[in-house]
């Protein structure tokens, strides 16, 4: 199945290392960040574990929640959080989902159906695909999707910039524009009328082209 913006997340049930979970019960009202890796030990994954522990804190002050997945077994999963925290600082304060059959890697796309059932004997570079972060809404859709090589470690101070615009984009009549960032202007979208905006934007606006109207951020 062909994953897009917009689509609804697969549900899975699956083994993490805070027991078993059904995923769309498990996300509940919240928000999510699920993000994946090709395999267990490996030294870029072991940076990026270790520094979403430390910046769990910020999500879950935007009602986000965190959940790993790496196409190995839980017991891994656990040996491997031990370097995790020898390396970073940050042992993973969030569960590690374990995909030991490939089965939720194919239902995200990440992997072919002809991928096999097991993940033994495949090494990373057999799953290198495994290696996307997935920004979910509390109405189980896909708001973002950003993959990654390997050899690329991830930025998730830009997923968390990237959580803070969809959420305020969700809720207002906004978009934000290039490098943006918490408290700065943000866009008028084009659908909504100067009429429209007059009445929520009373203070006005500075229009820099008749379909660039910039005002600032919404506080509410």
């Amino acid at each position: 199945m062909a994953l897009r913006i917009g689509s609804t997340v697969p549900d899975f049930k699956a083994q993490t290392t805070e027991g078993e979970i059904s995923f769309h019960d498990w996300i509940g009202d919240s928000w999510c960040i699920l993000f994946s890796h090709p395999k267990d030990f490996t030294p870029v994954c072991t940076t990026e574990l270790g520094y979403m522990a430390g910046l769990k804190p910020e999500f879950d002050k935007r009602n986000c929640k965190i959940i790993g997945l790496s196409v190995d077994p839980v017991e891994d999963h656990e040996k491997w959080s031990a370097d995790v925290e020898s390396a970073t600082g940050h042992a993973p304060n969030y569960p590690m989902v374990g995909d030991t059959d490939l089965a939720v890697a194919k239902k995200f796309d990440m992997l072919p159906e002809d991928a096999g059932m097991t993940c033994e004997g495949r090494t990373a570079v057999d799953n290198q695909t495994v290696r996307t972060v997935y920004v979910i809404g509390p109405d189980k859709a896909i708001k973002a999707m950003l993959s990654y090589p390997m050899t690329s470690g991830r930025n998730f101070d830009e997923v968390l910039r990237l959580l803070d615009s969809i959420q305020l984009t969700a809720k207002h009549k906004v978009a934000t524009p290039v490098n943006w960032k918490q408290g700065e202007d943000v866009i008028i979208v084009p659908a909504v009328s100067d009429d429209e905006a007059k009445k929520k934007y009373p203070e006005g606006w500075e229009t820099r082209l008749p379909y660039l109207r910039v005002v600032p951020q919404p506080k509410d």
